[in-house]
């Protein structure tokens, strides 16, 4: 008896260290099971991050696409725009080269002629004037009006102020000196004149 106790004992022995194995087992099986769950979070969150952070390098490179994009488009405007001015305004230094020749011509017919001789070249000399007066204005040069015109800064160059003879005179031109002219919406030269005060 005392063989089949000892047999059973080790039997005993036998079962518990097999039934502590398998709880063993299943403990560890458990712990892997959540460690494989951790793992599982773990990796979630790496993609998680990994997609926001992706998503944020998407953001920027189209803000920077869509700034390079405008700022090329604001290049062709600028570009455009230039090339319009310069196109529009292409006479302007032609224009500002002939009206000294112009004025000379006004101050050659405001000279005196007695003989018919000098009365011939004066009528030559105002048939050339109005020959380049006509040129100028179908380029879009026309003569600043300012001759009784209230005094305008971006028009006029006051070069001498004299008192005024009553208050409706007062900030007018009342002489001109040079005439002065615009070319389109440009003011090429201003006029020179005397405002009263």
């Amino acid at each position: 008896m005392s063989k089949e106790k000892y047999v059973s004992e080790k039997d005993l022995a036998k079962d518990k260290s097999q039934t502590e194995k398998a709880t063993k087992d299943e403990k560890s099986k458990v712990n892997t099971k959540a460690d494989e769950h951790e793992d599982q979070k773990s990796a979630e969150k790496k993609l998680a991050e990994n997609l926001a952070k992706a998503q944020e390098e998407k953001k920027d490179l189209e803000d920077k696409f869509l700034r390079s994009q405008a700022e090329m488009q604001n290049m062709q405007n600028r570009y455009n725009n230039e090339r319009a001015q310069l196109i529009k305004y292409e006479s302007q230094s032609l224009a500002k080269d002939v009206l000294p020749a112009m004025d000379n011509l006004e101050r050659a017919l405001n000279t005196k002629v007695d003989d018919e001789a000098s009365k011939q070249l004066k009528k030559g000399v105002q048939m050339t004037l109005d020959s380049l007066i006509k040129a100028m204005k179908d380029h879009g040069i026309s003569e600043i009006e300012a001759e009784g015109a209230k005094f305008d800064p971006n028009l006029h160059q006051a070069v001498q102020t004299v008192e005024a003879e009553n208050d409706e005179q007062k900030d007018h031109v009342v002489q001109v000196l040079q005439k002065g002219y615009s070319y389109k919406d440009r003011t090429l030269r201003p006029a020179m004149v005397v405002v009263a005060q």
